[in-house]
């Protein structure tokens, strides 16, 4: 069976990491295949939004100790560099809105590849977890950038260390992620949301993501100057002459990721 499974559903990229006995936890099969999945999402014209979730009652429990120690296994530097570094970049630069839809607990890696996508949502029995410090690790797949940008210095600094369990309700409170919903309307929830993200102006949405990647280093100065560059493309696109239209004629918008 394969360790990611892969659906498309009105113009919704679903990618369910598939590992449920293993929490899914990641292995090097499953990292690749992510990595494979994530690309064709990326250049299929169908998909407008991509969806993350895991199977059973994990979102991915990080990586699968039982392949590090192995014989023959991999050591941490390729791991990072062939597995989940590639992820997290491919994400990022992703020209559509990636949602994380967390179904159970997210812990070490699997925390941190969630928390790196756009939207993040959760269930309320689910729960995020630094849990690097409890090996003797640092927080790695983008953990010690994206989480002090969430939730600022001190409570990152604390998850870090401690490696405190954080409920999802606490997430939310907390801004490290965006909603949470009820167990028994949560992928209800999640398709709305996609769904939503599915019919918007894809391009638009693709030159916000750029905006927000580039603030992260970028002076207000550059940032202003990037605004300007990449608010005359989305000028441009078709999307935006409909949306104007749409506004004028007050009727809904029909976007076509054009």
């Amino acid at each position: 069976m394969s360790s990611i499974l892969f659906e498309i559903k009105d113009s919704i990229g679903l990618i369910t990491l598939n590992r449920a006995e293993k929490y899914n936890a990641f292995n090097r099969e499953m990292a690749l295949e992510l990595q494979q999945k994530l690309h064709e999402a990326s250049i299929n014209t169908d998909i407008r939004c991509i969806m993350i979730t895991g199977a059973g009652k994990a979102f991915s429990a990080g990586q699968d100790l039982d392949e590090v120690v192995a014989k023959d296994g991999p050591d941490i530097t390729s791991i990072l560099e062939e597995h989940y570094n590639p992820v997290i970049r491919q994400i990022r630069s992703l020209e559509k809105p990636v949602l994380a839809v967390v179904n159970g607990v997210a812990a070490g890696a699997g925390a941190n590849i969630a928390l790196c996508c756009d939207i993040v949502i959760a269930a309320r029995s689910s729960s995020f977890i630094q849990a690097f410090s409890k090996i003797g690790l640092i927080p790695d797949s983008g953990g010690t950038y994206f989480l002090p940008r969430l939730v600022g210095w001190q409570k990152a600094s604390a998850l870090a260390m401690l490696g405190d369990k954080v409920p999802a309700d606490e997430a939310e409170k907390m801004g490290m992620i965006y909603k949470v919903f009820d167990d028994a309307v949560f992928m209800e929830e999640a398709y709305k949301l996609a769904g939503v993200l599915a019919v918007m102006p894809t391009k638009g949405l693709a030159y916000t993501k750029q905006a927000l990647n580039a603030s992260f280093c970028n002076n207000y100065n550059e940032q202003l100057i990037l605004e300007e560059e990449l608010q005359e493309k989305a000028g441009q696109t078709a999307d935006y002459k409909e949306g104007v239209q749409a506004f004028l004629e007050k009727r809904k918008p029909i976007f076509k990721g054009e």
